[in-house]
Formats: C-alpha cells, structure tokens, sequence
C-alpha cells in the first residue's frame, strides 16, 4: 500500500497536549504530568503517580476489577484468572443439526461443513430468548467466520503451497466453513451447551447462501456479473471479521480482508483502479480461482464489489435473506457498533483495518421505533456515511461522502453514490480523512457515552507521517482513542453532531522500555501492559475489555493474545489487567458479555497457526491425537456465580 507523506508535532508535543487538554475539559491538574514529558518519551511511559491519579479523576460508580492477574505465558491449553473457568462451548466441526456423525475432519465434505459450525470464529454477539428479552442463560450465538488454515484444515498440506495443492472439494470445504453461524445455546448446572437441532440453528456460507444487496450500490452495474444480471443476488458472505448488534435485534456481519480470495490480473479491466486500492494484485492466499470463475477477476472483474460490506442478518428468523447494506460503504470492514441518538437515529459505527486506513460513521434517515422490529427493518438503507478528520486541536470532524459534494463530482470518477460507496476508500481520501493505525474495533460506552477506537499497529508509519491522533512512527503495539460526543453522557450524547473530541486512552507496549512510549496508569505491572489492541467490548458497569491480536510477534515477545480489563474513568483509568490468555498461536477475538455479565464469551482463532494439521503446535481443545486444532467459542464464568470482573 502507498504510504501517505504526513507532518505533524513531535510525539511529545502530541502527548502533552492531549494531558493538558483532558485537564481544561474535565477541570484535572496535570502540571506534574506535563512537565514530565519535557524529559521525553521515557517518561510519558510512566508518569508519576500523583499526576496520573489527579488526571484521570473522574467520576465514577463502576466497581473496582477485583480479579487477580493472570500471569503471561504461553502455552498450549487455554489459562483464565484464578476464581474463574473457561469452558468450550462449541468448536469447528460440531453438529448444528440432529442425526449427524462425531466430527471426522478427514471425511468432512462441503455439505456436511454447511451443516456444521465454521471455521475461525470471530465476532459473537449473544441474542437473548425470547426476543426481545434480557434473558442470559439461553440465547443464540451469533458467531463470524473469518477465514480459514488451509493446512490446519486438511492432511498432507503445508504453509504456502497448502493453496496450490487442494482440490476442488477441498476449496468447497473451505468456502461452507467461511461466513457466519446461529446456534442456540442454554446454561444449566454444568454450564452452557449448544441446543441440538433447535430450529435457529443455520450456517450463512459463502459456498451458498444467497444475499441481497440493498441501498445505492444494490443493482448498479459494477456489481453485475455473468451469474447476476440483477446486481442485487449475491452468493455468500466473506472474510466476517467483527460486527455489531442493532436495537432491533438483528447481526451486522463485517467482511474485512477480501482481497485476499481473488485470484486473477486486475490490470486491463474497468475495475482495476478499484482493486489496487483494495489490495487486489493476483496474489490470493486462497486456491479457489483455479476452480472458480468467480473467483478470477480476468474473468469477473465485478466480483469483488460484492464484497467488503456490512452484512445484516436477522439470526430469529431463519428463513430470512442477509442483506448487505451498501449505503454504510465498502472498504475492510470492522465493526458495526450501532447506538440509538436522543432523536431517536441510529448511528453506526465502522473501522477500515488496514494501515493508513479510515474510520467511519453512518447516521440513519429514519428514526428507531421501538417494539416494531419489523419497522425497522430498512434503517440502514438511507442516511449519511461520513469519515472521520482528527485534528492536533482535539477535534474530530465528520466530512459526509455524499455524492456531488466537495470533490466528489463525475470529474473525479464519482457519478452516483453508488461509485461513492463502492470506493470508499478513494473518496474518503479526497476529502482529507486521517489515515489511522488500523482501525479495527470501534464501541461505545454504555455509561459515559463515549466511544472507544482499537488501533491495532502500524510499523510502516515513518516520522514524517506522524500525526496528532496517530504520535508514534513505527507503532508496533497500538493505541487506544477515546471520542466524545456533544450532549452530554450515556444516552445523551449526540452521535450525529459534525464535531466530537478525541484523547488518547493508552499507548499500548512495554512501559518498561523507553524507546516504546507506552502510556498507561502508572501502576500497570508486567503483566497488565498489552500489544495490539483488536476486539473490545464494555461491561454494564462501563469497564473496558480488550482482545488482542499480536500475529506473529506473541511467540517473539513470549505474550499470549488474550483479555485485557481496565477502568475509563477514576483513579484506576488505563490501568490495565490480564484476564484470560488463548493457547499457543492462537488470536483473541469477539468478547461479547451475556445482560447480567455473569458469563462472558469469546473467540479462541486460529490455535495452532503457523504449525500444520499433522504437526500442530497444540491440539486445543480436545487434546486427541487424531484431531487438530480447533477454533473455538469460550464461555467464562465466576465460579462462585457472581459478575465477570468482580
């Protein structure tokens, strides 16, 4: 990707700056702190106690995080703090449906997959029963599959040439394990358990099932195909990394990195601009073009516009159709974090992970009726996508992608809002978006109102491109950003207003090394910093949960991925604790808390990455030597009953 020449202050200029800030705003002494900086990064790693406490003195009624800290170590089965237990609730491979045979992954073909839970859960997102209840001992799990390990999946296949050396059948396998999974699940005495053939449970694959296109893009003839005249029927869902839940209780499904399915030369076809701005360049870690035409953009140069959108699926109904939902645009979706404005509009909002990628909310037109979902239905078709600008002042400004606005005219390659959504990207950076560390999970605070950006890493920052909202070259761990709306806190803020303010909640990596610049609470132990800050979600006392996703540098800086917790308010702000740690080579994704948060599941992906199917590095979680791997969703419990965190 092209890198963006960006100018900016220096980091400590940036730093001190937000500090003093947070203290005009919120009436906080921060002089000690402040001062501090002057002597340079090393010290706005640690800031001294006093100076941090009298910064962060907010209000707040949220309890303490009680629990004792996890240890970090790598291993090869699952670890969770003590006084509490993590149970695998459901794994690649288990039936959805009665009638069927144990799980044999060497004889697992695309029907049975389809009828199977999918491969690399992602995003959960917990539905209570009946609808429109608070119910948290039976629900449904809404759960991602984002993408599959090819040599984790089958035997005799290794690393790179695992894609050129499966078969079609194979590549069938692989596509019915991609896109999402209902079940229906129940806790009793011994904890949760999936619901056999309950009538929710269904498999939404991108091998099969049909999805519609909906709002401005939806019939336009750059998503028309050979297959789809219509530009409206759509096969399957892809790369479904994290999402988000509506008011009215339906699933937003983020496909994020498509780029890497396709296979094909994109130079010579109409699209080709298009797709080098996507990362389509005939590199596809996948070998499902040598089977599929679709799948070949020599062939089907409009296939991939039909992807990187934000899917809505309506998991209590299972004869419903998915809607891809155009008017929210489409570029490497994460997230869908909806939140309903005192005007009753919703809002939504959006990450583009990709390094110098933007961040995004869409405001509805219409307006939420409560206890009418079916009023509802069609919110997400009409309204306003906006980017986000953050400038060194602490504002946040959202520039409206509207067609016909400011530079995006039929002169540009813009002649309908149709091309706007389909190139988000390219419109976004025309109006002058910052380019952002990877902006990936983005969600608001039920408590104080404010919203909560995941900026993963980006170590191809150079010093000249620092900026305000993005203080450090070479970011190896990411950060934390914290926006507030206007309006006031909890459900009065105004998540439509033109203008926000942002700070820095943490600067995530070592505090202990200098040269990292790390920024958290000063009493953040060895154990408490984090790296790669992805998945997020808030508990109902307001308190932070953080997954993390390091690829390959856990095994380099011997850090599991896991959960992190941590307060946003009071004396206890940004000090970090660890929770839970995945096993060996495994990413932590999708937390997602039941309504009492008693029970709070997740996302163990990819355990055993990097190793292959007849030599992992771990068998989590069966731990049987004729079965590998397996992704699986987690519940975590107290065990004495009581709320996750203490």
């Amino acid at each position: 990707m092209e890198d963006r020449q960006l100018s900016s202050p220096s980091f400590e200029e940036v730093a001190a700056s937000h500090l003093s800030r947070r203290a005009a705003l919120k009436g906080m002494f921060v002089a000690a702190g402040s001062a501090a900086l002057a002597g340079g990064v090393s010290r706005y790693a640690l800031l001294p106690g006093e100076a941090f406490a009298a910064a962060a003195k907010a209000e707040t009624s949220a309890p303490a995080l009680s629990f004792q800290e996890l240890a970090k170590s790598i291993t090869e089965d699952q670890q969770v703090a003590a006084g509490y237990k993590a149970q695998v609730v459901v794994s690649w491979g288990d039936a959805l449906h009665g009638g069927m045979d144990a799980f044999d992954p060497l004889l697992l073909t695309p029907a049975e997959q389809e009828r199977r839970f999918g491969y690399n859960n992602d995003f959960i997102g917990f539905m209570p029963l009946p609808v429109g209840s608070q119910a948290s001992d039976h629900g449904l799990l809404c759960v991602n599959h984002e993408y599959t390990n090819t040599e984790l999946m089958f035997s005799g296949l290794k690393g790179d040439s695992a894609k050129d050396l499966i078969s079609e059948d194979q590549a069938k396998v692989e596509m019915a394990a991609h896109g999402h999974t209902i079940v229906e699940v129940k806790k009793g005495k011994d904890g949760w358990a999936v619901v056999a053939d309950s009538r929710y449970n269904r498999r939404i694959s991108f091998l099969s099932t049909v999805c519609e296109a909906t709002g401005p893009a939806a019939g336009h003839a750059r998503l028309k195909t050979k297959a789809d005249p219509s530009g409206r029927k759509i096969i399957g869902t892809l790369n479904n990394c994290a999402g988000g839940k509506t008011p009215w209780g339906t699933i937003l499904t983020a496909e994020e990195n498509i780029h890497q399915y396709f296979a094909g030369n994109p130079e010579g076809t109409p699209e080709a601009r298009n797709h080098k701005r996507m990362g389509i360049e005939n590199k596809p870690e996948y070998g499902w073009g040598r089977f599929f035409e679709r799948m070949d953009v020599s062939k089907e140069p409009n296939e991939p516009n039909r992807f990187g959108w934000l899917v809505e699926i309506d998991p209590y109904d299972p004869s419903s159709t998915p809607k891809k939902r155009t008017a929210l645009g489409r570029f490497k979706h994460e997230a869908g974090t909806c939140v309903v404005n005192p005007d009753g509009r919703v809002t939504v909002y959006t990450g583009d992970d990709e390094r110098f990628e933007y961040l995004y909310r869409f405001v509805t037109k219409g307006k939420f009726v409560p206890n009418d979902r079916k009023a509802n239905m069609g919110l997400l078709d009409e309204g306003t996508l906006s980017v986000a600008r953050f400038d060194a002042n602490g504002t946040v400004n959202w520039l409206p992608l509207i067609h016909g606005k400011g530079k995006l005219t039929a002169e540009n390659g813009f002649a309908s809002q149709a091309d706007v959504v389909i190139e988000a990207r390219r419109a976004s950076e025309l109006l002058g978006a910052t380019p952002m560390d990877r902006p990936e999970d983005v969600e608001t605070n039920p408590v104080n109102g404010r919203v909560y950006v995941m900026l993963t890493n980006n170590t191809k920052r150079k010093p000249e491109q620092v900026d305000a909202a993005n203080p450090r070259a070479n970011n190896a761990y990411g950060h934390i950003l914290e926006l507030t709306a206007p309006g006031g806190e909890g459900k009065a803020a105004n998540h439509t207003a033109d203008t926000y303010q942002w700070d820095i909640l943490l600067l995530a990596g070592d505090p202990s090394k200098p040269d990292v610049g790390a920024r958290y609470h000063p009493d953040v132990t060895s154990n408490g910093w984090l790296a790669a800050p992805d998945n997020c979600t808030f508990d109902n006392h307001g308190r932070l949960w953080i997954a993390t996703d390091q690829g390959g540098d856990q095994a380099k800086r011997g850090v599991p991925d896991g959960i992190y917790a941590t307060q946003v308010d009071g004396a206890q702000r940004a000090l970090t604790k660890f929770f839970y740690a995945v096993p060996r080579d495994a990413e932590m994704c999708g937390p997602e808390f039941t309504p009492d948060g008693k029970t709070l599941f997740v996302s163990v992906q990819h355990p055993g990455e990097g190793s292959t199917y007849d030599k992992p590095s771990t068998r989590f979680p069966r731990f049987k030597a004729d079965m590998p791997p397996l992704p699986s969703v987690v519940a975590i419990t107290k065990k004495d009953g009581g709320e996750i965190g203490g």
